[in-house]
C-alpha cells in the first residue's frame, strides 16, 4: 500500500490553482488560434486577436487570465492502493486556501447561497473523488467562472424526445445564452445516468481536450454535429457576430433508466482552465 500526505495533496493543488489560472491549456490556444484564421468577420477577428493577447500576456507575467479566477472545482482518480494520510478535504481545501492567497487570486465564494457572506480564501472547493485501479492519484484542479456556468442548463427529457429532443435542447440552451458566457465557448454535454449524475458528466466533459473527440463514433459525430449547428447560430466572439460561437462540443455519457433520458449542458467560456497533476 502507497503512502501520500495530505500535504502533498495541499501543495499539488495549491499549485494547480495557480497554473490553471494563469495558463491556458495548449489545446484551447491552438482552436482559438485555428478559429482567426477561419473567421472572416472583421469584429470577430478583432475580438480573438484580443484574446490571443490577454492569454499570451497572461503567460508571459503568470497573471490570471481572467478577473474571474472561479470556484475551485478540484477533481481526484485516487488508486484503490493508495492510502492518503490524513484529511483529504482538508488538505484539498488547504491548498485551494494556499495558492488563491499566494496567486494574489479573486476569493468569490460566499459561506452561504443566501446569505452571501464572502468566506475569504476561496474555500471550500467543489471536490469530486472517483476509485480507480493503482496506486496513483490524478489531480486536477478546474476553476470554473460564473458568467458561464450561470448559462448551464439539464432537463430531464423524455424517452421518447430521443436524439432530436438532445439537439433542440443542447442548441436552445447556447442559443438562450447568447454572448453572456464569452463566447467562444465550450460546451460540456452529459447524457444518461440521473439528474445528479448527467450535471457531473456535462463538468467533466469540458475537462477533456477540445482535440479528442468521444471515442464512441456516434458520439464523435453528434458532436461534430452539434458544434455546426451552434456555430451557425452567428453569435461569434462576445456576442458581435462571425462564425466561432463554440470552439468545441464534449459529450460524455453514462447508462440511464428505462423511463428516463437526463440531459446536461455545462457551458465554459474561452477561459477554459484546468490544471493536472499525477502524483
Amino acid at each position: 500500500m502507497r503512502q501520500i500526505s495530505a500535504e502533498v495533496i495541499t501543495e499539488t493543488v495549491a499549485r494547480l490553482c495557480i497554473e490553471a489560472n494563469c495558463f491556458l491549456p495548449c489545446d484551447m490556444q491552438k482552436r482559438i488560434r485555428e478559429s482567426l484564421e477561419g473567421e472572416v468577420w472583421p469584429q470577430a477577428r478583432e475580438i480573438l486577436e484580443r484574446i490571443i493577447e490577454n492569454f499570451e500576456a497572461a503567460g508571459e507575467g503568470s497573471q490570471p487570465i481572467c478577473q474571474d479566477t472561479g470556484m475551485a472545482c478540484v477533481f481526484l482518480k485516487i488508486g484503490q492502493d493508495v492510502h492518503i494520510t490524513g484529511d483529504l478535504t482538508g488538505a484539498v481545501n488547504e491548498g485551494v486556501r494556499r495558492g488563491y492567497r499566494e496567486g494574489f487570486l479573486r476569493k468569490s465564494v460566499v459561506r452561504d447561497p443566501l446569505c452571501r457572506v464572502n468566506t475569504g480564501d476561496n474555500t471550500p472547493a467543489v471536490l469530486y473523488t472517483e476509485i480507480v485501479p493503482g496506486d496513483r492519484v490524478e489531480v486536477t484542479v478546474a476553476p470554473k467562472g460564473f458568467g458561464s456556468e450561470n448559462m448551464s442548463g439539464i432537463k430531464m427529457l423524455r424517452p421518447s424526445d430521443g436524439l432530436a429532443g438532445v439537439k433542440d435542447f443542447v442548441v436552445k440552451t447556447v442559443e438562450e445564452a447568447g454572448p453572456n458566457p464569452c463566447p467562444p465557448i465550450v460546451v460540456g454535454v452529459g447524457i444518461g445516468g440521473t439528474f445528479d449524475k448527467a450535471a457531473y458528466l456535462a463538468k467533466k466533459a469540458l475537462l477533456r481536450s477540445v482535440e479528442e473527440p468521444n471515442p464512441d463514433p456516434f458520439y464523435a459525430e453528434l458532436e461534430r454535429e452539434l458544434l455546426e449547428k451552434i456555430n451557425a447560430l452567428g453569435i461569434g466572439p462576445q456576442g458581435f457576430g462571425g462564425k466561432t460561437t463554440a470552439l468545441a462540443v464534449n459529450i460524455e455519457t453514462f447508462p440511464t433508466h428505462i423511463a428516463g433520458l437526463p440531459v446536461a449542458v455545462n457551458i465554459n467560456c474561452h477561459v477554459t482552465r484546468h490544471k493536472t497533476e499525477v502524483l
